[in-house]
């Protein structure tokens, strides 16, 4: 983050101490976005600012392309008190709230509503509780990203041989990675600020994010393909500072809460439909979007078999995942 940012996000975040002392007046939130405009972040963002707005005489604004610093950095600031809002990718939670990692398992979540079984039910509010108590923050809303497909500048990917010599970016996500391990690509981790500007130079020649995200951020001006790969369902959580949430009157939480419900809601009915979209649109810039053979059979098998053994512990244990398959009705392992 260059000096100017930095002075910008200290006085930006000075203000809403200022602002956010006082519970009985109107406020002004700051909500930071690690993605641009167009994306899933910034429609989940919209939808709930739209919904406590109209019930509360408090503001909120939106801070998008990560003005208030890296998702996990946000994370530390809401922990302090120092940010009130910030909506970011889950592995970005993970690092501060382990058992969370349970929805980032690759192939755990399978569709949409997995997803939403999953984070809408008991084991998404046992997680709810565990990032209160483990990172300082509390997950008020769920953004619904869908599949992290993957995109790279140079062939066609179908089968896992075809991987074989691309350097594919990933977040600093140990799962993430030992999902790559995996399929045998020794990834290359690097910040999401980094990511557009290491493709366009070929430092990485690939990454994997969901559609909306590909859309948003205009990877189709470095990428030329997209393989349907699905072993990670994105989920964006919208979190708010535990001390802030907890300085507010009972009606300002009542509100907060109430908001991230609709926004959540919001997310998870207008994925399909901006999915179908994107897709024809991003072929029609030029995009070549395939399948994996066999129904990705070979991929599923290799990171389920080597990769969710490693994290059973972090996760909360076997049980822990075993608990979430009986949810989705499938087979323990």
């Amino acid at each position: 983050m260059s000096t100017r940012n930095k002075i910008v996000k200290a006085l930006i975040l000075a203000s809403s101490l200022i602002l956010t002392a006082n519970t009985v007046s109107a406020a002004k939130f700051n909500i930071a976005v690690g993605d641009g405009a167009g994306g899933t972040q910034e429609a989940l963002g919209k939808k709930f600012i739209e919904e406590f707005t109209a019930n509360t005489k408090h503001k909120a604004k939106l801070f998008l392309n990560g003005q208030l610093g890296s998702e996990q950095d946000t994370v530390n600031d809401a922990a302090m008190g120092t940010l009130d809002f910030s909506i970011l990718a889950i592995n970005n939670v993970t690092p501060f709230s382990p058992s969370v990692g349970v929805l980032t398992l690759p192939y755990m979540i399978q569709s949409l509503d997995d997803a939403i079984t999953l984070t809408q039910g008991k084991l998404g509010q046992e997680l709810i509780e565990n990032t209160k108590r483990d990172a300082g923050v509390r997950i008020i809303g769920w953004a619904y990203s869908g599949f992290r497909v993957l995109s790279n500048s140079k062939r066609p990917i179908r089968t896992l041989d075809d991987l074989d010599g691309l350097v594919i970016r990933v977040p600093k996500n140990e799962i993430m990675i030992e999902t790559y391990n995996s399929w045998g690509v020794n990834p290359t981790p690097m910040a999401w600020s980094e990511t557009f500007t290491g493709l366009q130079q070929g430092v990485i020649d690939g990454q994997d994010n969901p559609y909306i995200t590909i859309y948003a951020m205009k990877f189709d001006e470095v990428q030329k393909y997209i393989t349907n790969v699905r072993y990670l369902f994105s989920i964006e959580p919208l979190i708010v500072s535990e001390s802030v949430f907890q300085d507010q009157n009972k009606a300002t939480q009542a509100a907060i809460l109430a908001a991230g419900k609709a926004a959540t809601e919001f997310s998870a009915k207008s994925l399909v439909a901006s999915e179908i979209k994107i897709k024809a649109e991003l072929t029609k810039r030029g995009m070549i979007i395939t399948d994996p053979a066999n129904g990705e059979k070979e991929w599923i098998d290799k990171a389920t078999n080597a990769v969710w053994p490693k994290f059973y512990k972090s996760v909360g244990g076997k049980d822990k995942v075993n608990e979430a398959l009986v949810i989705l009705g499938r087979d323990k392992v």
